[in-house]
């Protein structure tokens, strides 16, 4: 089977988070150590009010992680996202083997965002790669 990088997006019940922060992170990494799942980042991304009520909860905290894991076992992994209920929703994606050390080496703080590389397709359909930067 082939190991891929992927990206997980949980947004986490706030109530308990502010209640027991620890414990409810511990619940992610345990989802991950549980379905033999190598976490490579996970980290707060914001806690934010909700578009709508989810599980009668207007506020959420948006947690990211990355992970290598084999694409067969998905499936369980999805699953037993949705058996937590600290998990009010949760979202996988792979991440293109090309930009999955930067976009862990971010994550984790050790790179800027800004230096990620961009790949440019001409009309022709000739690549090339350039370094993004904000302006």
């Amino acid at each position: 089977m082939s190991v891929n990088v992927y990206e997980g997006l949980f947004i986490l019940d706030a109530n308990e988070y502010a209640r027991d922060p620890a414990g409810t992170v511990a619940e992610v990494e345990k989802l991950f150590a549980e379905q033999g799942a190598e976490l490579l980042a996970s980290r707060l991304w914001e806690e934010r009010r909700l578009a709508y009520p989810i599980k009668k909860q207007h506020k959420g905290v948006y947690w990211l992680t990355y992970f290598r894991t084999e694409g067969s076992r998905m499936a369980e992994l999805n699953r037993q996202a949705r058996l937590n209920e600290r998990f009010l929703r949760h979202m996988f994606i792979k991440i293109d083997p090309r930009i999955a050390d930067h976009l862990v080496a971010v994550a984790r703080g050790e790179a800027p965002p800004e230096e990620a590389p961009v790949e440019v397709v001409s009309p022709e359909g000739e690549t090339s790669q350039e370094a993004s930067a904000e302006e």
